[in-house]
């Protein structure tokens, strides 16, 4: 059984380290766990950099909000990019500059500075774009769901894992006669080093296609060279499908970094959980990401060998409606028990939802995947945002009324009232998030395919098959 066609992985062998789409596959994962371990690697050490620096709840919020939006502009650029340059360049050069503002994390002293370093640390999150785009051209049309699921999901795996990881390295920071205080700078110096190195990695590494460099490959006259890129970007930017994956992907992995982003205390206001267990379980469904993400583009190949084009827009549409249903049953749960059933649900669904959108993605104009990429994913930063946006207007207008309604009847009673008005507002929240992602799950069947990349696509899997 062949391997590969046209140079392009027909399976994902993940014990080959030597076929150049195997050995991209490994660096691009590895390259984007070690952007999202460092995009939110200074999560674990809020707590000590309120203190430090002295933020205020509001500095707080908008340090969060700042990473997400420079992400959104980002991925917007940085999908063109790679369509001009490749992505072997374009993830040298975001690795590299990127690691910058993660060093100079460490060396901030003021609140301003440290919003400055939060907004341009959100670039590294284009990482994904990049990722996504670099597998897409590695793989065969009957893999490629899967090959794209999977080296995201590992890659979002850097955003779970900086949970454990960030606390050790400060610990072992520490044990060199380092103040804890401080351990939290070192331990983000440490975390941009790594990004330079893995920059360097992508360079010598990794090249733009199986067949070779964007650069040689056009020397060579062996691949077009688009010299009204400009009309190409516009032509993606009229196609209505890729407007429909924005929303799709702003309604599952935007949805995915809000709901996470807000859990623990969720869990601990409406169901009474420690702190710590909170997180632990937080951080056990981002691990899902491990297996759930290529689930998502598995079943996303599958349909589109049985149905075509149209059953992978079916199963994301299916996948994208039983994640807003458990999400809303979630939020009306007070068991515990039950509410963790319906978040696991919950968890393994979005991360599905995911990769099929990723399955879908590759298909819509393969001579813009790197513009198309970038639009999608930046939906999700921006449903990030919006979901956010949501939340916190909602739980700030709740505990306010709730402080004013118990004035005066001791500071344990309002805090308590807070609690509670936080958990109701939040749950309501989820709740409409919910009815939004349905409401995005049956747009998503309004994207068609042409009958001409339908037989296209059917063509290429006869090959495929046939050359087995």
């Amino acid at each position: 059984m062949k391997n590969f066609i046209s140079g392009k992985a027909t399976k994902l062998n993940l014990t080959d380290f030597k076929s150049v789409p195997m050995r991209t596959f490994w660096i691009t994962s590895i390259a984007f766990f070690l952007c999202f371990f460092s995009w939110f690697g200074i999560v674990p050490f809020m707590p000590d950099v309120v203190k430090d620096l002295g933020l205020t709840p509001s500095q707080k919020w908008n340090s969060i909000i700042l990473a997400v939006s420079g992400t959104v502009f980002a991925r917007l650029l940085i999908g063109k990019l790679c369509d001009k340059y490749g992505p072997r360049l374009c993830y040298t050069y975001l690795l590299v500059f990127g690691a910058i503002p993660v060093i100079l994390l460490g060396f901030v002293q003021t609140p301003m500075q440290f919003l400055i370093c939060r907004l341009f640390i959100g670039f590294i999150g284009a990482s994904f774009v990049i990722t996504q785009f670099h597998t897409s051209i590695m793989f065969a049309p009957s893999i490629v769901g899967t090959a794209n699921a999977t080296s995201a999901g590992w890659g979002n795996l850097g955003g779970g894992a900086n949970r454990l990881g960030m606390p050790l390295i400060a610990a072992a920071v520490v044990s060199f006669g380092i103040a804890d205080e401080v351990a939290w700078r070192y331990s983000m110096v440490i975390a941009g080093v790594l990004c330079f190195g893995m920059g360097l990695i992508y360079y010598f590494f990794t090249q733009d296609t199986p067949e070779g460099n964007y650069k040689v490959l056009k020397e060579k006259g062996q691949m077009p060279v688009f010299k009204k890129d400009e009309v190409s970007f516009v032509s993606t930017l009229k196609d209505y499908r890729v407007w429909i994956l924005f929303l799709v992907y702003a309604t599952c992995f935007g949805i995915e970094l809000t709901v996470y982003g807000t859990m623990d205390d969720y869990l601990q206001n409406r169901f009474g959980l420690e702190r710590t267990f909170a997180g632990n379980l937080v951080l056990s469904f981002a691990l899902m990401n491990i297996f759930a993400r290529t689930l998502g583009g598995y079943f996303g190949d599958v349909f589109g060998k049985k149905k075509g084009l149209r059953g992978r827009v079916i199963f994301l549409a299916v996948i994208l409606a039983i994640e807003g249903v458990v999400l809303s049953l979630f939020s009306t749960t007070t068991s515990l028990y039950v509410g963790m059933f319906f978040l696991i649900l919950f968890s393994l669904s979005v991360q599905m939802a995911e990769g099929a959108t990723f399955s879908v993605v590759p298909f819509i104009n393969k001579k813009a995947i790197g513009s198309i990429s970038g639009i999608v994913g930046a939906g999700g930063n921006v449903g990030a945002f919006l979901a956010a946006i949501l939340l916190k207007s909602k739980s700030a207008v709740a505990e306010s009324a709730a402080i004013t309604a118990n004035n005066g009847m001791g500071e344990e009673a309002i805090k308590t009232a807070q609690t509670v008005a936080s958990a109701t507002a939040v749950s309501s929240g989820y709740f409409i998030i919910g009815g939004c992602i349905l409401v995005a799950a049956l747009l998503s069947l309004a994207i068609k395919f042409a009958v001409s990349e339908e037989t296209v696509e059917k063509g290429s899997l006869k090959m495929q098959l046939a050359d087995k």
